[in-house]
């Protein structure tokens, strides 16, 4: 995929080994992922922010509308726009909608992925796409890329016949599965989000001590794909953070980071909850195949709560 034509690229650019500037197209645009992205990004990239159902406008960046409900459609914008690389962060993440709602989750989470597969094989565009760490079972912690999967509810079986379809139609693509928090003051927030502005408000969180997983904040994910893509690589990789943590150790350390209380933090655990969907109690990936490749590690939780104190703070100005 190093070799591959980048009709989009302009000047040199460091941050990214072997490659040009590159002209980035990022659907989900108005997400919490694709946001994010996108800022991690804009200053090292042209970055195309696609819309597909709510508008986003940001700094830094060209908003276009997406029609993803067809391949056609996406190729034309393809030729249009001529990116480098597409980022496809569109997609159903609530679990318990996906549950509820199997057909939206699959049009969501599957269809429009082989659409912008296809679309982006056709054009020779480079494609990163994102994958998720809820297609096991819970059974084993530090799951590598060549664990069996057996997802548990909707969400994990559509993101899971995602990534077989995507290789199918786009074998170069560089698959990513992750789970991922950032700062998000507007629109859908992530988990951090949640936590700090609730804290900072003075309610109570009852957060799951039995549910493990291998959180990366959003910059260095998108920064780190990017690299990946650069040196050449493609397929499925795990891109999480260097730590295993249950959903409670991560509040309670958030917290404790962000000078907030940390009593107000209460253990709870899955089985309690009565959530509508199943989910399975580890979710935590070994990112040592990334970490060779990249030739470093991704990050401890230390590192990533630095950099989103770094993040409020510019988002406060």
């Amino acid at each position: 995929m190093a070799s591959r034509s980048t009709p989009g690229s302009s000047s040199k650019n460091p941050d990214f080994p072997g490659s040009q500037t590159p002209r980035i197209l990022i659907t989900g645009g108005s997400g919490l992922l694709g946001t994010g992205w996108a800022k991690a990004m804009r200053s090292n990239a042209e970055v195309i922010l696609g819309i597909h159902r709510m508008k986003r406008v940001l700094a830094g960046t060209q908003p276009v509308k997406l029609e993803l409900d067809s391949s056609a459609k996406f190729l034309a914008l393809l030729k249009e726009t001529r990116p480098a690389v597409v980022v496809h962060a569109a997609g159903s993440a609530s679990v318990d909608e996906c549950e509820i709602n199997p057909s939206g989750a699959y049009r969501d989470n599957v269809q429009l992925a082989i659409n912008v597969a296809k679309a982006a094989h056709q054009a020779s565009v480079a494609l990163i796409h994102i994958s998720s760490d809820h297609l096991f079972s819970g059974s084993q912690s530090w799951i590598k890329e060549n664990s069996q999967p057996g997802p548990l509810n909707v969400y994990g079986a559509t993101k899971l016949e995602a990534e077989q379809r995507v290789r199918a139609e786009h074998p170069g693509a560089l698959i990513v599965r992750t789970n991922f928090f950032g700062w998000a003051p507007t629109g859908r927030r992530s988990i951090s989000d949640w936590i700090i502005q609730g804290l900072r408000a003075g309610h109570t969180f009852n957060l799951f001590e039995d549910v493990f997983f291998t959180p990366i904040l959003i910059e260095a994910l998108a920064r780190s794909a990017h690299e990946l893509l650069a040196r050449g690589a493609s397929g499925i990789v795990n891109l999480s953070g260097d730590e295993r943590v249950s959903k409670y150790d991560f509040g309670i350390r958030l917290a404790e980071h962000f000078g907030l209380p940390t009593d107000l933090i209460y253990r709870s655990r899955l089985a309690d909850a009565k959530l509508v969907a199943p989910r399975p109690l580890e979710m935590s990936m070994d990112n040592g195949y990334a970490s060779r490749l990249l030739g470093r590690r991704l990050g401890s939780l230390d590192f990533f709560f630095s950099r989103l104190k770094v993040q409020e703070a510019e988002n406060a100005r």
